[in-house]
């Protein structure tokens, strides 16, 4: 099973609709859902990380493969994304995506992590990036199973 751990709630129609479109088409290839835990609104920095990690906690099971989503994280290719989820997924049974909010995650939560994940050293928005996240998510099981997608 694979989850994806958010902060954030998608508001937009068309971000809602291509996030359930990859959903529709994940579910041929595996169980995946998307937990949201709400956007901490403060004027303090160190406070939003806080109050995101724990609500983040709360959905974090020390047995799952933990990825966070982090900048500094390492960058693959599509390919390297499908070997590693094809390798993770042969030794545990869930895998859950971290995405942090717009400060990113707390130090503590990236301690935790299995592996570090960046798609870019750019900054994207946090609705936008799940989408991307579905679609290279999806575009590994394409690989993984052979199947004509990915270019």
């Amino acid at each position: 099973m694979i989850r994806i751990l958010c902060v954030g709630k998608i508001k937009e129609r068309f971000f809602r609709e291509a996030i359930d479109e990859y959903l529709k088409r994940l579910t041929k290839y595996t169980k995946i859902e998307i937990i949201e835990v709400s956007d901490v609104k403060d004027s303090s920095k160190k406070v939003i990380l806080n109050k995101e990690k724990e609500l983040l906690n709360k959905y974090i099971n020390s047995k799952d493969y933990i990825v966070t989503l982090e900048i500094e994280g390492k960058q693959i290719s599509s390919e390297e994304l499908a070997e590693k989820l094809e390798t993770t997924l042969m030794s545990n049974s869930n895998i859950t995506f971290i995405i942090g909010g717009s400060y990113g995650l707390h130090d503590d939560i990236k301690k935790i992590s299995d592996y570090k994940l960046s798609f870019s050293k750019m900054t994207f928005p946090h609705q936008l990036f799940r989408i991307i996240l579905l679609e290279q998510i999806y575009r590994s099981f394409r690989i993984i199973n052979n199947e004509t997608y990915h270019k």
